[in-house]
């Protein structure tokens, strides 16, 4: 049984100055995470960016993500990356180089791109049954739409692979279907069904050889569909074990969809590389994962439990229903758990399940404020996390998720102070001007002079 806390989901609204105050407690676990060499993916880089192209953005506010507090200053970018980052000290030449495009910020907050740890760009954001009846040109179109709509939301990184640069969409990692038990499985359509240890070997052998970047494991239930519940493990230790050695032969991650009590305990003991959800984490499971809090992240998608909640309503599942469920009680005990691994150095990174009808696509910043007001963490906390939190994920901190010399122009230009106001990330008119790679996604008529 787990023995966090109780924790009442009104608690958010605490009194001014009640939660903790100082700085960043996530950024030393973020720089001591590591990627095994091994498993880390291929380096893929976006094409088409104009290597000559210079950039300048001034009078901006600048929140690097590397714990430093916002302050004032200006970005220079050639090509892909950025250059020079604060006090340039030829910033007047620049201003006056023909060859130099220059932003006046006004103020404004410049930060890195969003990233998302557990999303679904392929998902249609209704019936995911359907997801297996779609045709594969109908479901490409759905993914490319999908795709943009991260970029136009500020995401330029997620982990779940655009490299032309042909098609709009972030960074990102893809899965195949996911590994399920018979009978165990959250839909036959998204899954590849095993029954014994020899399935798990040929299955991952099979995803290894699609392309894929990571392997999932689907382990445990999901309360929604009346007969997987969430506290119930489909996988043996021994099958556990062997997906995850098996993976990892092939230089796959693995993230497993652990909601239940065993599934968490075993994706720890065996080194899985992501856990998703990790709501029913007991005192065994999260002892093993402060262990191992260098080599694994949890990526709770606590939105898609909020929504469930309050959300679902008008898709016909009712508040009620979903208490009925144990959707509030299964909140409970995973906010009190996932404020549990904060303190204690774990990793936890936003995304939450985007995809779904009451989770849709284009509200993926909705995970940073329930980071802050659920979880507890501060709200720069909660930028750095689905910042320079997700680059690491991606086995890529020196060069993504920063505003930095050295890292790649994946940024938004936002209109507004994000660390003192979350809500406005949420907000697609407020980010001004949206670049990944060096390139210009969104900007307006007036915000970028050529000299």
């Amino acid at each position: 049984m787990v023995s966090w806390p109780a924790f009442s989901l009104d608690s958010f609204q605490s009194t001014p100055g009640e939660h903790y105050q100082g700085p960043p407690r996530n950024v030393k676990p973020i720089q001591e995470y590591k990627v095994k060499p091994e498993l880390l993916p291929p380096s893929y880089e976006i094409k088409g960016t104009d290597l000559a192209s210079n950039i300048l953005f001034v009078n901006v506010n600048i929140t690097e993500s590397s714990g430093r507090e916002p302050y004032k200053g200006s970005v220079y970018i050639q090509g892909e990356r950025i250059v020079l980052v604060g006090p340039i000290p030829n910033e007047i030449e620049l201003k006056r180089d023909p060859s130099v495009t220059v932003c006046d910020g006004k103020g404004r907050t410049i930060m890195s791109g969003l990233g998302d740890a557990h999303t679904h760009m392929t998902w249609n954001g209704g019936d995911v049954n359907r997801l297996g009846k779609m045709n594969a040109d109908e479901h490409l179109l759905l993914t490319k739409n999908n795709a943009k709509c991260y970029l136009d939301s500020g995401y330029t990184i997620r982990s779940g692979r655009n490299q032309s640069g042909s098609i709009p969409g972030p960074r990102s990692l893809a899965n195949a279907r996911e590994i399920a038990k018979t009978d165990g499985e959250l839909s036959p359509d998204i899954s590849f069904m095993a029954d014994n240890v020899d399935d798990f070997r040929r299955i991952a052998r099979t995803i290894a050889d699609l392309g894929a970047d990571n392997i999932k494991l689907s382990m445990s239930g999901e309360a929604i569909t009346e007969s997987r519940s969430a506290e119930d493990c489909y996988y043996t230790e021994e099958e556990t074990r062997v997906a995850i050695e098996e993976a990892h032969k092939f230089g796959k991650r693995v993230c497993s969809h652990a909601r239940a009590r065993d599934s968490v305990i075993q994706s720890a003991k065996y080194d899985v590389d992501i856990i998703y959800h990790a709501s029913y984490t007991c005192d065994e499971g999260m002892t093993i994962l402060e262990e191992k809090k260098d080599h694994i992240v949890v990526a709770p998608a606590i939105n898609w439990l909020w929504a469930t909640l309050y959300d679902a309503e008008p898709f016909g599942y009712t508040f009620n229903s979903a208490e009925a469920m144990g959707y509030k009680r299964e909140t409970e005990i995973a906010v009190a758990a996932l404020r549990e691994m904060h303190r204690r150095g774990i990793i936890d990174l936003p995304g939450g399940d985007y995809g779904f009808a009451w989770c849709p696509h284009g509200t993926y910043a909705r995970d940073l404020v329930h980071f802050h007001r659920l979880l507890d963490m501060t709200t720069h906390e909660s930028i750095i996390a689905a910042t320079a939190g997700v680059g690491a994920l991606m086995g890529r901190p020196h060069e993504l998720g920063k505003i930095q010399p050295g890292y790649y122009a994946d940024l938004i230009l936002v209109d507004g102070d994000p660390i003192q106001d979350l809500e406005i990330l949420q907000n697609h008119d407020k980010l001004n001007v949206i670049m990944i790679n060096g390139r210009i996604h969104k900007a307006g008529p007036n915000e970028f002079i050529e000299n």
